[in-house]
């Protein structure tokens, strides 16, 4: 079972959009809060104490900046504004006030996670393979040494290939999306083309075959890719 290390504090008043964000994130085992009173986001956030801080611009009462300065003024928590008003001003004053980052709506979810993740690492120091799965498919996962071994062998992956069977594990029996893979390695700065993708997963498959697993990897004609925990039938 994947582990909930972070969390995130989710300062958005659209409550439908904030569900499908929550859920999202949460499918990708971060712990998200949100705000239950827009006047008293400043002691909702020292309450929770998050990892990170995502906030609109536009919000009840005062807007983003004037929380962003509010926590500032008490925290160094990294910051990441989402807004729909496309003003580079909006970007400028943003960046002004310490945030990290900022994100223009609508956005894709994978630039998000691409985002949060990049956050992360760079503020915390931390190493994605610490939030995710050890086993998969019976077969036991080595993210240091980039090996996998079950009882018909082991065998030894590139860094590319365990990032890409990683990313697969993390959303197992979901479709993951040759854009997404290519954006996260992209973040992760490995970049890879679309063809050196293909490359990959290829290879990918073929070693996995030494331990009965390559059909494990699905290819979704079409959509993406799908690592999968048992066989499925159609």
């Amino acid at each position: 079972m994947v582990k909930t290390m972070f969390k995130l504090f989710l300062i958005e008043d659209d409550a439908t959009l904030f569900q499908e964000i929550k859920e999202r994130l949460v499918s990708w085992s971060y712990e998200v809060y949100g705000v239950s009173d827009f006047n008293q986001v400043l002691q909702e956030f020292t309450e929770i104490k998050p990892a990170l801080v995502i906030i609109d611009i536009q919000l009840p009462k005062f807007d983003g900046f004037h929380w962003c300065r509010m926590i500032r003024t008490y925290s160094n928590v990294p910051i990441l504004f989402l807004s729909s008003r496309d003003h580079p001003s909006d970007m400028v004053m943003s960046m002004q006030l310490g945030a990290d980052d900022f994100i223009q709506k609508p956005f894709h979810f994978e630039v998000l996670i691409a985002k949060i993740q990049a956050i992360l690492r760079r503020v915390y120091n931390y190493s994605v393979d610490q939030l995710e799965l050890k086993t998969w498919c019976g077969a036991a996962i080595d993210y240091q040494t980039n090996t996998i071994r079950n009882d018909y062998g082991s065998i030894e992956l590139t860094k590319n290939e365990m990032f890409i069977l990683r990313q697969l594990i993390q959303q197992k029996n979901k479709i993951v999306s040759r854009e997404a893979l290519i954006k996260s390695l992209w973040e992760d700065e490995r970049f890879v083309s679309d063809n050196t993708l293909t490359v990959n997963v290829n290879r990918l498959r073929k070693k996995l075959e030494e331990l009965k697993l390559g059909n494990m990897i699905e290819t979704k004609v079409g959509q993406g890719y799908m690592a999968v925990e048992e066989v499925q039938t159609l």
